[in-house]
């Protein structure tokens, strides 16, 4: 992409589904955002536009997956306030709003559906593009979603964090029991897990994966 989405279209990549990236807007709007790169057409009926990782990343002010990735990782709590809903990584300061089991919910079921429209087998226990391009959001929703409890000011809870390895988060949790139900709620969803030991520390961590079969 060589120049700016317009301000129209730029009104519609913002309005998309937070979750899945489905798109709303006229036939002639949704052509101009596939003939740039920023959308694609589901080749199953109903033919509903997504946003596609360019027009994702556009959403986001991000140049590259990975420098999203990072940014969930350093600064967890960025999309508060936004009206976006953002995955709990752990290590947010701000409570929970009573509506938020049913806004997690929701999430999870939007990305179940973006999984079934957007994989090529239709497979929904499978990870899918979304998930490769936002993986620490990705990883952290899977464990909110179980019930997993992210871990708050004084500690305690989960943290997934971005890694310098492609493709792959890391989930610190200090309690060695809950430390292993993430780990069994990961696979589940579709992540390949590994049990790893901080060689300073001794602490165990995970290292998870989103499987391509």
């Amino acid at each position: 992409m060589t120049r700016p989405p317009t301000a129209a279209q730029r009104r519609v990549i913002d309005a998309a589904d937070p979750v899945t990236g489905r798109l709303r807007g006229t036939e002639t709007q949704l052509a101009a955002l596939v003939k740039r790169g920023l959308a694609f057409r589901h080749p199953r009926p109903p033919h509903d536009h997504f946003l596609s990782p360019t027009g994702h990343r556009v959403r986001e002010g991000a140049p590259e997956p990975e420098t999203a990735v990072g940014a969930a990782a350093r600064a967890p709590d960025a999309e508060s306030g936004t009206g976006v809903f953002a995955a709990r990584v752990g290590g947010e300061e701000t409570a929970d709003p009573p509506s938020r089991p049913r806004e997690v919910r929701s999430a999870w079921q939007g990305l179940l559906e973006l999984r079934r429209m957007t994989n090529t087998s239709g497979a929904v226990d499978l990870p899918c593009a979304w998930e490769r391009t936002h993986l620490v959001r990705a990883a952290a929703l899977a464990l909110e979603a179980a019930g997993h409890r992210p871990a708050g000011p004084e500690g305690g809870g989960y943290r997934v964090r971005a890694t310098p390895q492609p493709e792959a988060v890391a989930v610190r949790e200090p309690d060695p029991g809950a430390l292993r139900a993430c780990a069994a709620t990961l696979e589940e969803a579709g992540w390949q897990v590994g049990e790893h030991t901080e060689p300073r520390t001794g602490a165990r961590y995970l290292l998870a994966s989103p499987r391509r079969v």
